[in-house]
């Protein structure tokens, strides 16, 4: 009679396993993204993918740790595309390389490197370039630009002036600049009727984005490597906060469907939230951080002066995930709660 030894489980996990989904989850975002801003998105992509693998293997030398090993795992060039992604398409190439090697060598190696980190490298990365440079990471193209790649790239690499269209805002920033403007004149129903930059649901295009990230977000839960706790609170509490100011006062605020397809609401909580290194481990603990950073998120995004909070809602549950895992562990099997 054969008998089975431990360790039992025996399914194949591995890092690098891991991030090749969690990349692979991410191409339908990127896809749509293509088609909505051009294949400069793919330049942006290289360029984080080259400085976080030249940064990685830096540090690992300087550690000595083995390259081969820690290199290839992935978890490297997924903070790197999350970089490219939260970051605007045009966004000139030092700065992503700034972003992206501060994600690397301060938020992640400086903390003992992967598994180790308690921030989310991506977001101090965007908080960080965004603080620094603010006019830079609060430009974004117009969907209608007419420039083509090899303008783009140009403007990218420095070598053409930047163009007017570029000073274009987010529909989550122009929505809010233009309530502001309006002091109680306009409502967001007059506002969003503008198609050309608000389009039908999060602005024209953009809700295919976010689109794109949740059907690789469900791909990524089906598949088992995220759990259903942090994504669903996450959208629940910008659903929540939002529907409840929605029906208090629709002329003000804007509808739930609104926040969710606009910014980076979709790609936090399927790619950001879920990190298990930075995020809560316990199931209850994902819940609150989920909905707490949802809520947040939706504060700083309408009342505070940055054009989205992901970033800094993320960054500051961080902070409190010792507490919330400590309060939220299980009881252990056998003994009283």
């Amino acid at each position: 009679m054969d008998f089975i030894t431990p360790p039992y489980l025996t399914q194949n996990i591995s890092v690098r396993r891991v991030m090749l989904q969690v990349l692979a989850a991410l191409i339908p975002g990127i896809a749509a993204y293509l088609w909505l801003v051009g294949p400069i998105v793919l330049v942006q992509l290289g360029i984080a993918t080259v400085t976080a693998l030249i940064a990685e293997a830096l540090m690992l030398r300087i550690t000595d740790k083995p390259l081969n090993v820690f290199l290839g795992d992935g978890s490297a060039v997924v903070t790197a595309w999350l970089i490219a992604l939260a970051f605007p398409p045009l966004a000139p190439w030092w700065l992503i390389v700034v972003g992206t090697a501060f994600a690397i060598i301060i938020a992640k190696h400086l903390y003992g490197g992967l598994g180790q980190n308690p921030f989310n490298p991506a977001m101090i990365a965007f908080a960080v370039c965004i603080v620094s440079f603010p006019a830079l990471m609060s430009q974004w193209p117009s969907v209608s630009l007419e420039a083509g790649f090899a303008e783009r790239l140009a403007i990218v690499f420095g070598q053409a002036p930047r163009l007017d269209a570029l000073s274009g805002a987010t529909p989550l920033d122009a929505l809010k600049t233009a309530l502001k403007l309006g002091a109680g004149q306009t409502s967001v129903a007059q506002i969003t009727a503008d198609g050309a930059i608000f389009g039908r649901i999060g602005g024209h295009g953009w809700e295919w984005v976010s689109l794109g990230y949740l059907l690789g977000g469900l791909w990524l839960w089906q598949r088992k490597i995220i759990g259903w706790h942090a994504p669903l609170s996450f959208i629940a509490g910008i659903a929540a906060i939002s529907g409840a100011l929605w029906l208090w006062n629709a002329n003000e605020f804007a509808s739930p469907l609104f926040q969710l397809f606009s910014g980076g609401s979709m790609l936090g909580a399927f790619f950001i939230v879920t990190d298990p290194v930075s995020g809560s481990t316990t199931p209850k603990g994902k819940l609150i951080f989920g909905f707490s950073a949802g809520i947040l998120a939706y504060l700083i995004r309408v009342f505070g002066g940055y054009p989205d909070g992901v970033a800094f809602a993320v960054l500051l549950l961080n902070i409190c995930v010792p507490i919330i895992d400590l309060y939220t562990q299980p009881p252990i099997f056998g003994m009283k709660k």
